[in-house]
């Protein structure tokens, strides 16, 4: 059963955001992946996470797909034209990549090549627009395709806002899903409490919503992230309870396992499991999460 027949049925799916190589040994990638196969249901690749240059998510996700992997593309605004990225989702398609997921990607100062320019030729709902257009059998300059794709289509969305800012992003939701995303993957969370605001604003919108757990690695990595990242709280009690901790790694892997229970407990669609490069640690918080 793919991933589009998964949420149609209302089962609780696991994605794993797997980071791709910074050159072409691929090995701990596909090791990784395979640690988990059978328990997560699509990995996601992810396009230059923070503007760093690696392997792209078009070649991550044919790599893991070749494996018996099926996986979610991410697609995104920054670094290529109307043109390339029409390209690059023909060429998914025809390969067999059935998932794909809109976005912006963050500001190329963030990167490791500051002579860059990012592109941004589309924004995020132009993008949207874009898949739903080669869907229907033509590309953006009005010409006939020969065969056209058909993605499950998501896109990102902030669940940490409130207020007007809030509003404002319930309102970019309606937007993206009247150009044809299927499911969103949330901002991180670290409490489910964040969520229960958003969740009731969001009333009986069809969306498919599926928080992201992030395996935090440090005390002084959740600080960093609650003090400068807008609109992320991590609470100061959890900070203090992995400080306190006498095997500080294994309490962050029992934070995330604790955060994936409650979200399919509350019924949502599904987790995005986020480890920045320790998706060594996967097997462990599946484990300790009963997925």
């Amino acid at each position: 059963m793919h991933l589009q027949e998964k949420l149609e049925f209302k089962k609780f799916i696991i994605l794993a955001e797997m980071e791709p190589p910074k050159g072409t040994d691929v090995s701990s990638l596909v090791a990784n992946a395979t640690n988990v196969k059978g328990r997560v249901d699509a990995f996601v690749a992810p396009e230059m996470n923070n503007a760093v240059m690696k392997m792209s998510s078009l070649g991550t996700a044919l790599l893991l797909q070749s494996k018996g992997f099926e996986t979610v593309m991410q697609v995104c605004c920054r670094d290529r034209n109307r043109l390339a990225l029409q390209a690059d989702l023909l060429a998914a398609q025809a390969l067999g990549i059935p998932n794909v997921m809109a976005v912006t990607g963050e500001d190329i100062s963030y990167g490791d090549h500051h002579r860059a320019r990012a592109v941004n030729d589309l924004d995020l709902l132009e993008l949207l627009a874009a898949i739903q257009t080669l869907q229907s059998g033509r590309d953006l300059a009005g010409i006939e395709l020969q065969g056209a794709p058909r993605f499950l289509v998501g896109a990102s969305l902030n669940v940490g806002k409130s207020g007007g800012a809030l509003e404002a992003e319930l309102a970019e939701l309606d937007k993206k899903m009247a150009v044809g995303a299927q499911f969103f993957i949330t901002s991180p969370i670290f409490a489910l409490k964040v969520l229960d605001q958003f969740r009731k604003r969001l009333g009986n919108r069809p969306a498919k919503i599926i928080p992201t757990v992030m395996l935090l690695k440090s005390v002084g990595m959740a600080r960093y992230i609650d003090r400068h990242l807008e609109q992320i709280h991590i609470p100061a009690g959890l900070i203090e309870r992995i400080h306190k901790a006498p095997d500080r790694v294994r309490e962050c892997i029992m934070i995330a396992a604790e955060l994936i229970a409650g979200l399919k407990d509350e019924g949502y669609s599904g987790v995005q499991i986020s480890t920045l490069g320790w998706e060594d640690r996967l097997p462990a918080i599946l484990a300790a999460a009963r997925a």
